[in-house]
């Protein structure tokens, strides 16, 4: 006799079977698919299911099914499992929309000239593109003689403007019968708007498979949660992925979406600490007020560490990830802490917009790795630009010797005696951006031109470093670390979960938060706020297969504290033991 089939995989099912009946009623859809519930498969399921219906029908009239992803991890995710095909059309949002408008030139000429980017440099032609091609390369926003070449940031709105012409959705809608949007919640706001506004509802235009979770909106351009009289919510009440102890809390935090687990008989653990004990005076200032000095907050967090590891957790990277919001108690951990001091936009280490970071993780460091691995023509490859004509061994040598000067230097030195270094030896060449940045630095006067911008403080800082933070903040950017910021886990999954939660960001206050959600009232203007907050915290308490900790090192107040006990029961929360 066959075995019963689990709570999450009878949940599974309910929503599948739902799912099918608004395919086949040609009714538009929202699956609204909790953490570890399984969205991707149910996306999938999805397209295997119209592509066994459809795929004569859509090929007699030469269209296909469109699928639309945030990602172009997610698009080849999604291509690989439906066997590449044809019935399906899978791209990312901004490939997608340009699929569509391409064809219309006269009309992107048209709304080009009103769009308020373009205002400059419309001006420069009179206001009238005449008959230029458009283009799109992702490139900077140009004209030319014969062409208009669009930024990245053009394309959705473009699309939106043309939504509104008649002949534009009839040839969507001929297109793309079907149109299924994966991770809806981070849909840009304004394309989702066009949607709703000119397709939705309207006679003949595609029906609309709407796949995420509004709770899972952590990045600011996301729609968030979409309503719309037309669209049928189906709520995907299974949790495959974490233990019941961890799925109990979620639904306390969650009972709208109350989730089915795959094993009832699974056990799991959860814990909370508090600082509320320690009895120095905390920080002060906007972004870290309330929150443990930072030596006092490394202490907590070791000490909490060494309760887990006495309650047999494995610290090991392969079976618990560290979570951390900010990136100062996190670059400390990791060995880049002067790096946050340097810049005043973490995302200028962290996703390496600064083009110095950006040259040294991506390209530098990558090529001496593969040099003292002496894998050469990887050391050229990415190098790119940079890589010379080697024609005999003469050419070699002069590269060796260079290479090997680098790697030295990269060893003791800093930041900008390694730049200096190679500005001399010109092994391998600086990018332009780089050797702009340096020689504005080295010709800035204060005396004559007075304060130095910002651009040039950070880069005077940068260049005192110790090249060794930039080893370490690759090492950390790849993946090779058992630490990681809350945003940098979405949609990923561990065994173990220890997450630290404290200030460092005006737009986090999770004791704020908490408070909120205790009482059950948001404030007027503070929605946004509180979903910023309320979505990470499920995003990072939802990773997690068996244990969760949760460490916060900010003060909770009384209300706050009921919150948590009320999410994660009384016996769960515990105070940092402190000496």
């Amino acid at each position: 006799m066959a075995d019963a089939i689990s709570p999450a995989e009878q949940a599974s099912l309910r929503a599948l079977e739902t799912m099918y009946r608004c395919l086949d009623e040609r009714r538009s859809f929202r699956l609204e698919a909790g953490a570890g519930a399984g969205k991707t498969y149910s996306l999938v399921k999805a397209l295997q299911y119209l592509i066994d219906r459809d795929k004569r029908e859509l090929m007699r009239r030469h269209q296909q099914i469109a699928c639309i992803t945030f990602t172009n991890v997610a698009r080849d995710e999604i291509i690989a499992r439906t066997d590449r095909s044809p019935s399906v059309f899978c791209e990312t949002n901004h490939a997608f929309c340009w699929s569509l408008i391409r064809g219309f030139q006269k009309l992107l000429r048209q709304q080009i000239v009103q769009m308020d980017a373009w205002a400059e440099k419309s001006e420069e032609v009179g206001g009238d593109l005449g008959e230029r091609a458009v283009e799109y390369n992702l490139g900077h926003r140009s004209i030319s003689e014969d062409r208009v070449t669009l930024h990245h940031n053009d394309v959705l709105p473009l699309t939106v403007a043309l939504m509104s012409q008649p002949k534009f959705t009839r040839i969507l809608a001929d297109r793309h019968p079907i149109i299924l949007v994966d991770e809806y919640q981070d849909t840009d706001d304004g394309w989702m708007d066009g949607i709703k506004r000119f397709l939705l509802g309207h006679d003949g235009a595609p029906l609309f498979g709407f796949f995420g979770d509004h709770w899972q909106k952590i990045y600011g351009t996301g729609c968030g949660s979409i309503e719309h009289a037309s669209i049928t919510e189906i709520g995907k009440e299974a949790n495959f992925r974490s233990d019941a102890m961890v799925v109990e809390c979620l639904n306390r935090m969650r009972p709208d979406l109350t989730q089915e687990v795959k094993d009832p008989e699974s056990t799991g653990q959860v814990s909370v600490f508090h600082s509320n004990n320690w009895s120095g005076e905390r920080r002060g200032g906007a972004q870290w007020k309330g929150d443990l000095p930072e030596d006092d907050a490394r202490q907590a967090f070791e000490r909490v560490k060494a309760k887990l590891i006495a309650q047999d957790w494995d610290f090991t990277p392969e079976h618990t990830k560290v979570l951390m919001l900010t990136h100062r108690l996190l670059a400390s951990e990791q060995g880049y802490s002067s790096l946050p001091r340097v810049f005043k936009y973490n995302e200028s280490f962290a996703k390496k917009e600064h083009p110095h970071i950006e040259f040294l993780v991506d390209r530098l460091e990558p090529a001496c790795d593969a040099f003292t691995e002496k894998r050469y023509g990887a050391m050229f490859d990415v190098l790119g630009g940079s890589a010379p004509l080697i024609r005999s061994i003469a050419d070699k040598l002069p590269w060796h010797e260079a290479m090997e000067s680098v790697v030295r230097h990269r060893v003791d030195g800093t930041v900008g005696a390694v730049i200096d270094h190679l500005r001399t030896i010109k092994k391998p060449r600086l990018p332009d951006t780089v050797e702009r940045r340096e020689r504005e630095l080295s010709k800035f006067d204060e005396k004559e031109q007075g304060e130095m911008p910002r651009v040039l403080n950070e880069l005077k800082a940068l260049r005192d470093v110790p090249y060794a933070e930039i080893i370490a903040l690759r090492r950390y950017l790849h993946g090779h670390s058992p630490f990681e910021t809350k945003h940098g886990v979405k949609g990923a999954e561990f065994e173990n979960v220890f997450a630290i939660f404290g200030r460092g960001w005006n737009v986090y206050n999770f004791n704020t938060m908490l408070e909120m959600a205790g009482s059950g009232t948001i404030p007027n203007g503070k929605e946004r706020f509180f979903e910023q907050n309320r979505n990470l915290f499920y995003v990072v308490c939802s990773r997690p297969k068996r244990r969760l900790a949760i460490l916060f090192t900010q003060e909770l107040s009384d209300v706050a504290l009921a919150t948590l006990s009320g999410w994660f029961l009384p016996e769960n929360i515990h105070e940092v033991e402190f000496g």
